[in-house]
């Protein structure tokens, strides 16, 4: 483990007073958890850009989608509009 994330590990331990093995745990599963929550979303938002029909809400759905892969910032706003 790179000594940076031990120190971390260790903090975090020492901040919720458990042992260094038991934060371990705790941060694997709040990962776990984050890595369904990301999954989740992700198919809802594909599913709702499969699912749509008109043009002008499937656009939206599209970049709805492409915000959820790449981040919220990942589609600049046209200012020309």
């Amino acid at each position: 483990m790179p000594h940076s994330l031990a120190k971390e590990v260790r903090r975090i331990a020492k901040e919720r007073d458990v042992t260094v093995s038991k934060a371990l745990v705790s941060l694997a599963e709040k990962g776990l958890q984050a890595e369904a929550a990301a999954r989740l979303e992700l198919q809802s938002a594909y599913q709702g850009f499969l699912k749509e029909t008109d043009p002008a809400r499937r656009s939206a759905a599209g970049i709805s989608l492409i915000r959820t892969i790449f981040g919220a910032d990942s589609i600049a706003e046209d200012s020309v509009r």
